[in-house]
């Protein structure tokens, strides 16, 4: 236990960092805002296109680690939505931000560089085999969910799926994420390999990716805090962290993935709610609180939680 903690400590360290350094006046917000344009649109991209690229597949297919995390995503999402709506009696709006805080893992600035730690090469193939689809597929569902709540409670008709998903597909086409997946998938089946120089080059941007990505997390974390709905907040963190990786675990037994790609899998599942979260809600204009609430309370929980996990799955 004592050897993952040494892993899993050192993550949520570098938050505490990056949060300390806005909090204490030595830098200020808007620099950790650049700094993780600069993790978003070039290291982490850098990051996967190398994974991939390199990647040794093994014939697997990514149709059962889809099915397994999504799965669990589905269910925890339900739960959070079914709390909001049942047990604190929000409307649906609500409803769908706490179905999205619920399941709506940090792969990115915490899942990876925590697989990356534990698991290793093959976990991170995993993890962008995940990626690939992740971003889409939640953006999508949380985007015509919301929708549909508003125009629910205003009494209007929804808005043409086409037109949603038209606008969602342009913006994923310029997502610096997708391009970096695509580009590396196009190296990969080309058999090509990058000149030492390059590959040199894209090493050493992709390796300063995580460290990069928790500090400007950190950064970022000051401005939410914890303000109000702690008691919906408490329950959508206890699912994110508890229920979703539980659900993935099983997922994992029953469909029978590797125990390099569980371990990837159920880790990255476990980590504190992602800011996308909070994006929704921004740009919906509802629910703020909740996500704010649920990314601090499951960051602050999550070094105690991710080490248990971590420990449960042998990593």
């Amino acid at each position: 236990m004592s050897a993952i903690i040494l892993d899993v400590l050192p993550i949520f360290i570098l938050i505490l960092i990056g949060w300390v350094i806005v909090r204490s006046g030595l830098m200020a917000s808007n620099v950790g805002d650049a700094l993780s344009e600069f993790v978003f649109k070039i290291a982490v991209p850098l990051l996967l296109f190398r994974t991939i690229a390199e990647a040794n597949f093994h014939g697997a297919s990514p149709f059962r680690l889809w099915i397994v995390y999504f799965s669990g995503v589905a269910i925890t999402w339900t739960a959070g939505h079914i709390a909001a709506t049942r047990l604190f009696h929000r409307d649906e709006r609500i409803g769908v931000l706490a179905g999205v805080s619920s399941a709506f893992a940090n792969n990115v600035f915490i899942g990876l560089p925590l697989v990356q730690r534990t698991v290793g090469d093959e976990g991170l193939v995993a993890l962008s085999i995940l990626l690939a689809v992740h971003l889409p597929v939640m953006m999508v569902a949380g985007t015509v969910l919301m929708e549909h709540a508003e125009r629910k409670i205003a009494g209007k008709s929804d808005r043409s799926m086409v037109i949603v998903l038209r606008q969602i597909a342009i913006n994923l086409i310029r997502n610096p994420l997708v391009i970096g997946l695509a580009a590396g998938m196009a190296v990969h089946l080309s058999g090509l390999t990058m000149p030492a120089a390059v590959a040199s080059v894209v090493g050493q941007i992709a390796g300063i990716a995580g460290p990069a990505a928790l500090i400007s997390l950190g950064m970022a974390l000051e401005r939410y805090g914890v303000s109000g709905n702690l008691g919906i907040a408490s329950v959508t963190s206890g699912l994110k962290l508890l229920l979703l990786p539980g659900c993935v675990w099983t997922a994992s037994r029953l469909l029978g993935l590797s125990p390099e790609w569980t371990a990837a899998i159920v880790l990255t599942s476990s980590v504190p709610t992602g800011v996308n979260a909070w994006l929704i809600a921004n740009r919906f204009g509802v629910g703020h609180s909740l996500a704010a609430s649920t990314i601090s309370v499951t960051t602050a929980l999550g070094a105690i939680t991710v080490s248990l996990w971590a420990y449960f799955l042998g990593a």
